[in-house]
């Protein structure tokens, strides 16, 4: 199999220096990776539903010339632990768990795509004094999430298979819900992290039990929360439509930020990642979060 060709902007991301921590969440291992200088402000991000941390590792190192940047698996993802039930509350636990243990400065700004939208909500909902702000990122706050609605559907995700080769498991990778394809060196990246070794071969890292876990009216959280909020969402979105967009601007506010992608689609930080670094950085430079590039 040939390697997919990759532009020089996304080998330096990946080649950028990061930290790893783990830090114990009511009893389960939770995994991060971490880029940038300590003594800057903070920014958590989270990954959607069965996804994991480097589906933002080649976007948060180019956040490192301002800010510290973390990137959780939330548990019953990635390289975390697994647990016997999940839910927002725990997970929302875990994000302010993993900002402590970075040691960041002051608040941290809470980034959530999809899924990690619900999750930075509820974090926002619990623990309003401990953060800067939450930005959404094509989060469905009207409908269920994409990974779940899905999963009472598609067997690969209530009961995820073992595939004889990694490269076997590989071509079964796709994206929920479906969407035009991705330049193939981010498919590479995402999906070789998404795999572990088990007996007879190889299968995904999420737990299918994260998707069995109460639903709330999430909007009326938000609205509650009283913390600072943004959304950012994808032109061509299937899950944040116009009306989705609208709903969650009232539910955040009058003078909230909503920034629309141009020819985004839900995976906006798979199929246009830079232009998803640069709208996030206009939502934090608007809210005075962060040092200018360049500034010590």
């Amino acid at each position: 199999m040939t390697a997919p060709q990759v532009p020089a902007w996304f080998a330096d991301a990946l080649a950028a220096p990061r930290r790893e921590g783990v830090v114990e969440v009511a009893g389960a291992p939770i995994h991060y990776l971490h880029w940038g200088d300590a003594g800057r402000p903070g920014l958590v991000l989270v990954h959607g539903g069965a996804a994991h941390a480097h589906w933002w590792s080649f976007q948060a190192p180019l956040f490192a010339d301002g800010w510290q940047a973390i990137a959780l698996d939330l548990s019953g993802h990635g390289d975390s632990g697994r647990r016997d039930t999940y839910s927002l509350e725990i997970w929302a636990s875990e994000v302010l768990a993993v900002a402590d243990h970075a040691g960041f400065p002051g608040p941290p700004v809470v980034v959530g795509h999809s899924m990690g939208g619900l999750v930075a909500i509820q974090a926002a909902y619990d623990h309003r004094d401990r953060l800067a702000g939450v930005v959404l990122v094509d989060a469905p706050l009207r409908r269920p999430d994409p990974e779940s609605q899905v999963a009472s559907r598609i067997r690969a995700f209530r009961a995820p298979g073992v595939y004889p080769s990694r490269e076997a498991a590989l071509a079964r990778f796709r994206l929920v819900p479906d969407q035009p394809p991705l330049p193939p060196y981010i498919v590479a990246h995402v999906a070789g992290h998404s795999l572990r070794a088990v007996e007879g071969g190889w299968t995904w890292k999420f737990d299918p039990g994260i998707f069995h876990r109460p639903r709330f009216p999430m909007g009326e959280r938000l609205a509650q929360s009283g913390c600072r909020a943004a959304l950012i969402y994808g032109e061509h979105s299937e899950i944040v439509p116009p009306e989705v967009a609208a709903y969650t601007a009232e539910m955040m506010g009058p003078r909230a930020p909503v920034v629309v992608l141009p020819g985004a689609y839900h995976h906006l930080l798979l199929d246009q990642p830079r232009q998803m670094v640069e709208a996030l950085r206009g939502v934090l430079a608007a809210w005075g979060h962060g040092a200018a590039p360049g500034d010590d």
